[in-house]
């Protein structure tokens, strides 16, 4: 694994935190003595890759945050429990917002139970963060002031993010500008969730230094934006189709109208790759995005990640594979 001590320090420490929620959602996820055989509810078995470096790159750089930030150990810990909580409610939400089923909390339920296996997730998640909050204000590990802050700011951070899904839900009426999908819209749906990483210790770090806990979350959210311009260039069909805002069909709308016109008079599956046939758009938004994913990672390894310009590119390069973007290198380097 690429990026130093840092990095494989908090993949293991984020590992053992997804492991103890895990367990900790299994009683909630039992149904009461007596029920009937036709309707009973029981945790699924946990995948192994679940735990795998791929599938948890973000979760580990988030967790990253709090060794860069020297914060203790057993607060690193809860705070790295609530770093897999608010996976676990946000991927349950896309889900349900998307007609997905990304599995985060395997649930073993009878029907194809793709819509109640969410909401089942999202409420034991719940009493899971209940849990832990309470158990870490109890045993000192922070205060109990902490621990009614962590329980509101928990959901209130998120609330700017879910406003701006909600304003997608029927449809976008018209295309803004790239640039105001990119610092106004895109920094509510995804740079915002790059940043939740810090509602805990903003809450019970009073002592950090401020300037570096700020430009640790301008690296994340550099980093995060990146990730999502190239979120937008894999999903051009799919958001053209559903009518959600990108980057890059708004670029279209305000550059190549007529381009956009052509593209949505095609039948085209959602998921086409279709930044293959609008490569003067496609191109420049991921080299963008690149450049974006990088200066974000050289500046998290400026701040106590223990990694350089090259290895912020190796890593940058990376995203590539994990965000599914095949055939786009060829026409963004």
């Amino acid at each position: 694994m690429t990026g130093g001590t840092t990095l494989r320090k908090a993949f293991s420490e984020q590992k053992a935190c997804m492991s103890d929620v895990y367990s900790r959602l299994a009683p909630f996820l039992s149904c009461p003595e007596g029920t009937h055989a036709d309707y009973q509810v029981k945790p699924g078995a946990v995948p192994s890759s679940f735990l795998s470096w791929r599938k948890n790159i973000f979760s580990t750089l988030f967790h990253s945050v709090y060794l860069a930030l020297e914060i203790p150990e057993q607060r690193r810990m809860l705070y790295g429990r609530l770093i897999h909580l608010y996976r676990i409610w946000v991927t349950s939400a896309d889900n349900l917002l998307d007609n997905e089923d990304k599995v985060v909390v395997p649930i073993d339920m009878p029907g194809s139970s793709k819509i109640m296996r969410q909401v089942v997730a999202i409420m034991a998640a719940d009493r899971v963060l209940s849990e832990i909050v309470q158990e870490s204000a109890e045993s000192g590990i922070i205060t109990q002031e902490a621990g009614a802050r962590l329980m509101s700011e928990s959901l209130r951070c998120l609330l700017p993010s879910a406003a701006q899904e909600a304003t997608e839900e029927g449809g976008i009426r018209e295309r803004p500008d790239h640039e105001h999908v990119l610092n106004v819209i895109h920094r509510l749906k995804t740079g915002l969730l790059f940043n939740v990483a810090f509602t805990g210790p903003d809450i019970a770090e009073p002592h950090l230094d401020i300037n570096k806990v700020r430009l640790l979350k301008e690296a994340m959210m550099e980093f995060g934006l990146g990730c999502q311009l190239l979120d937008d260039v894999r999903d051009i069909a799919r958001d053209l189709a559903e009518n959600r805002h990108n980057y890059v069909l708004s670029w279209l709308a305000h550059n190549e109208p007529e381009t956009l016109t052509r593209l949505k008079e095609k039948n085209i599956d959602v998921s086409e790759r279709l930044y293959l046939q609008v490569p003067q758009a496609a191109a420049p938004a991921a080299r963008r995005g690149f450049r974006m994913m990088k200066e974000g990672l050289c500046k998290l390894g400026a701040s106590g990640f223990e990694y350089g310009s090259k290895e912020a590119e190796g890593m940058a390069e990376v995203m590539f594979a994990v965000l599914d973007l095949e055939g786009l290198e060829a026409i963004s380097h």
